[in-house]
């Protein structure tokens, strides 16, 4: 399988972290993806990148590689592992950002006890 483009960015820990992080994801692999792929991987990355920021700790890396086949994006934080999702109410704000992802993403995972999340979109599944 070839490689394709890859990015690897140190995000700071700022409330503009999910903007930063749309941005450099279009500016890399925007020019290979059709517009409704592309924008259906940067909310997720927002997502993610949001609830790094929200209830991680410490610093905040996005990966992200593209082929033939698949986007692969990871969001890494330096916390001590994710939380089972609370209970939401369809009327309360926030709280819908993993099912967001679950509901997009292709497939969706954590590494069991750390806070590194990701998603990946196959290429041939996404919408154009």
């Amino acid at each position: 399988m070839d490689e394709g483009p890859a990015l690897t960015l140190e995000l700071p820990r700022v409330p503009d972290a999910p903007r930063i992080a749309r941005r450099r994801l279009a500016g890399s692999f925007g020019s290979a993806l059709e517009e409704r792929q592309l924008q259906t991987a940067t909310l997720l990355t927002s997502e993610l990148v949001t609830n790094a920021l929200l209830h991680g700790q410490g610093s905040i890396t996005l990966l992200a590689s593209l082929d033939q086949e698949r986007l692969l994006v990871e969001v890494i934080d330096e916390g001590h592992g994710l939380e089972p999702p609370a209970e939401r109410r369809r009327d309360s704000v926030g709280g819908f950002g993993l099912r967001i992802v679950d509901s997009e993403a292709t497939r969706w995972g954590t590494h069991q006890g750390t806070t590194h999340v990701w998603f990946e979109l196959e290429r041939s599944a996404l919408p154009n």
